[in-house]
């Protein structure tokens, strides 16, 4: 997919998402609300409570984990990376593809790569990344040209491979803006708090609490939309680190295809299917092992196939992945 419209969909998904999130519970709650205003001296004020402490809970989880996201984050990677410097092991990259997506004017060209490697047990690999270029007149990222990168043997924490002349640098004022990003964030939620007590409670404390109030349903949205993405992201993709694992430290073969049966799951009238794979092993143990995934209805002629290539992990076989999927696992690198 061209990036910009990769980037595009990306942004209308995280508007239209953050809709549904705090302005549509807003919406709903206040109009509600103004045509059947509540009894508060009928409310209970320990179920209030009970749903007092229940959003607070909420919105600490989230601020904790926009802090994480935002602030704490970055300088995680900084200092993996340079321990990559270090540690990491050298390999050389061949470039199969590169694209400017770099917009006129800026600081930097920036590329996207396709890279060809050998990961690190000798299995050769390509990996998607971008790069910024502040050298552009060397020419360094045309393809077919070849390119030093290190990889993290323990493939334990992103970014799991570095460019090998890459250099690691926090802008100070990026630190400042995303710390006060999240310090207003923070402070718009308890304004709403005490907006909310001061506009509602009519002398009666938190009795206006209710399942409904957007101090509760808003957490609980945003939250729910983190619990999903990490249940599609692990059930029907698999989970992240242990598909950079059987990529990094895998080794490749042909596994003979047993079995295909539709699972009965669609994903955006996509069939997921579950493959039965036989494979032998370095010591040529036979293994068998099942693999789900989401087929797209113009490859399925795959589950017709005799052989197909996959990627497992020696000291686990059991942990397998076709290399075709392997191939389009994207991260931060």
């Amino acid at each position: 997919m061209n990036y910009n419209i990769s980037k595009g969909l990306s942004i209308f998904w995280t508007i239209y998402m953050f809709f549904f999130a705090i302005p549509f519970p807003m919406l709903l709650y206040y109009n509600i609300k103004s045509e059947n205003m509540p009894n508060l001296m009928d409310s209970n004020p320990w179920y209030s409570l009970a749903l007092l402490t229940i959003s607070i809970l909420f919105w600490t989880v989230l601020l904790i984990g926009y802090y994480r996201k935002w602030v704490v984050r970055p300088f995680l990677i900084k200092r993996n990376i340079e321990k990559l410097k270090i540690t990491g092991e050298p390999r050389e990259a061949r470039i199969l593809k590169s694209a400017k997506i770099s917009r006129s004017g800026a600081a930097y060209d920036s590329y996207e790569l396709t890279l060809q490697f050998k990961n690190l047990v000798g299995s050769t690999i390509t990996q998607k990344t971008e790069v910024n270029d502040s050298k552009p007149y060397e020419r360094r990222y045309e393809v077919g040209k070849n390119v030093g990168i290190l990889l993290d043997k323990e493939v334990k924490n992103a970014p799991y491979f570095i460019f090998a002349t890459t250099e690691v640098s926090m802008r100070k004022m990026i630190i400042v803006l995303t710390n006060l990003a999240w310090l207003s964030f923070a402070a718009i939620v308890v304004a709403y708090y005490v907006y909310s007590y001061y506009s509602e409670s009519e002398g009666m404390g938190w009795r206006f609490m209710s399942i409904g109030h957007p101090l509760l349903t808003c957490a609980f949205t945003l939250l729910l939309y983190r619990a999903f993405g990490t249940f599609i992201l692990r059930k029907f993709i698999g989970k992240p680190d242990k598909l950079f694992q059987i990529k990094f430290k895998g080794t490749q073969t042909n596994a003979k295809l047993l079995k295909a049966n539709q699972t009965g799951t669609y994903i955006n009238e996509q069939p997921m299917v579950n493959f039965e794979l036989e494979f032998a092993d370095q010591f040529n143990h036979k293994h068998r092992v099942n693999i789900k995934k989401i087929v797209n209805l113009l490859d399925l002629d795959i589950t017709k196939q005799e052989y197909v290539s996959i990627f497992y992990l020696k000291e686990d076989p059991q942990h397998a992945a076709f290399e075709k999927d392997l191939n389009e696992v994207e991260g931060e690198f």
